[in-house]
């Protein structure tokens, strides 16, 4: 079968899928402290929906898909649609984000229906930072959360993600590189990016994985680099000199990785999504909802992904907005 590539000649094998516009936090970087209007119930995809969708997408050459939000363990029944799409013949990789206050209950679940990879969103490990943040008092249920999912060793790694933001995240980078090396997690910080709902974003704000880097370098000696040979990686893999623990650096304002971009997305409402920050989108609902083939539904992805943006061009005067924020659009 013909690959699923954009007229750049991207192979197009990663789709993330957004499966509830809601959250639980309120986080500073994504949405306002009172959230946003919600989408209509009968304006989400069901899980049939989305697993015929996933389907359609793995036999025309996607090989990894990864649930998102908002946050999507407050969607009820999770481990459903987990265990629906584990069983599609041809995907490599299931993974989950989250930010974790609720894994506790559902890490079980959740490696029983198929789960092989997670990512927790964890952006402080102080109780006040992290309430200050997240506008949530959940530090304890997340961490909770973390060692829960420590019980089943067929969702690995556990990956923790925090957001890199100067005059905030330099004050706790040794404690996650700490985190990285007493615990079985792969810490990464992911740059800021200008995705927030309130759009106060500055380019001021970032801070780079190259300083987060420095930092850690300076308490521990030289990284080591860890290479995979997938060109379409985004983060910057190290291991600490006596190979013990794991970091990495998505850098996608810093060090753009957009000529190696191998994703898509689907929102909650069905909207394909060709980069993050794009300002147009395909509307995969209607072709369900209007009784179109999975034919069909190939051709209208593959037309999409054809046209895939070259590149974000953020910190370039052709730089736009993207058209929704981060919740609403799926980590």
């Amino acid at each position: 079968m013909e690959p699923l590539i954009d007229s750049y000649g991207r192979r197009i094998k990663n789709m993330r899928i957004s499966i509830t516009d809601k959250c639980n936090f309120r986080c500073t970087y994504c949405m306002p402290a009172e959230g946003l209007p919600w989408l209509k119930k009968a304006e989400i995809l069901s899980y049939e929906e989305i697993e015929r969708i996933a389907r359609v997408a793995v036999e025309i050459g996607i090989e990894q898909i990864r649930l998102t939000g908002g946050e999507p363990l407050v969607r009820r029944d999770v481990a459903d649609l987990v265990r629906q799409l584990h069983e599609i013949e041809g995907l490599r990789s299931l993974s989950l984000t989250t930010n974790g206050v609720l894994l506790k209950q559902q890490a079980k679940a959740l490696a029983e229906a198929g789960l092989t990879r997670i990512n927790v969103s964890l952006d402080s490990l102080v109780r006040e930072r992290f309430a200050q943040l997240t506008r949530r008092d959940q530090l304890d249920r997340v961490l909770e959360g973390l060692a829960e999912l420590e019980q089943y060793p067929s969702i690995h790694p556990i990956k923790v993600n925090a957001v890199a933001m100067r005059d905030f995240t330099e004050a706790e980078v040794l404690d996650f590189a700490h985190l990285a090396r007493r615990k079985a997690y792969v810490v990464r910080w992911i740059e800021f990016m200008p995705l927030d709902a309130d759009q106060i974003w500055r380019k001021e704000d970032i801070l780079t994985g190259g300083e987060i880097k420095a930092i850690i370098e300076a308490a521990y000696g030289p990284l080591v680099p860890i290479t995979t040979g997938d060109p379409s990686e985004t983060a910057r893999r190290y291991t600490f000199s006596d190979g013990i623990g794991e970091v990495g650096f998505i850098n996608p304002v810093s060090e753009p990785f957009c000529a190696s971009c191998d994703r898509i997305r689907l929102t909650a409402d069905g909207q394909l999504r060709t980069c993050l920050f794009a300002t147009e989108e395909t509307d995969l609902r209607a072709v369900l909802r209007s009784g179109g083939s999975d034919e069909d539904l190939a051709r209208t992805i593959r037309n999409a992904v054809w046209h895939k943006e070259l590149k974000h061009y953020i910190g370039d005067k052709r730089f736009k907005r993207a058209s929704r924020s981060m919740s609403r659009i799926g980590g």
